[in-house]
């Protein structure tokens, strides 16, 4: 907690992640850090989860449809006050995406890298 804020007061951006929001919230030390921050990107939650969420951020029942039952890629910013929906349809056909997929099954491991580069190298 005293490093949250710490980073906070010296202009950092300190960052976390979480996949269920009760489960994070259940200390709270956490929830303190929670309620200090000012950016909160939301995808697909669940029936809890969303609760708790428009109850801490006062989100609407309009607005919280947009983490019910969405595909990938869609959910809600929180900024301050601003609460956006968004649609994030990333390129799959690209270094950034293989780069960033948390997708096991789309994640290439180095051997098979260096495989490919060797295949286009001798093809050209």
């Amino acid at each position: 907690m005293e490093i949250w804020k710490r980073f906070r007061k010296w202009g950092g951006i300190p960052t976390g992640i979480t996949q269920n929001v009760k489960d994070f919230l259940a200390s709270k030390e956490i929830e303190n850090i929670f309620d200090n921050s000012d950016f909160v990107y939301m995808l697909n939650q669940g029936a809890e989860d969303r609760d708790i969420l428009a109850q801490k951020l006062n989100i609407s029942q309009h607005q919280i449809k947009y983490v019910t039952n969405v595909g990938q890629g869609e959910g809600l910013i929180f900024f301050g006050d601003i609460v956006q929906p968004f649609v994030d349809r990333f390129p799959k056909d690209t270094v950034m995406y293989s780069l960033l997929t948390t997708k096991p099954a789309e994640t290439k491991t180095e051997t098979e890298s260096e495989n490919e580069r060797t295949s286009n190298m001798a093809s050209d």
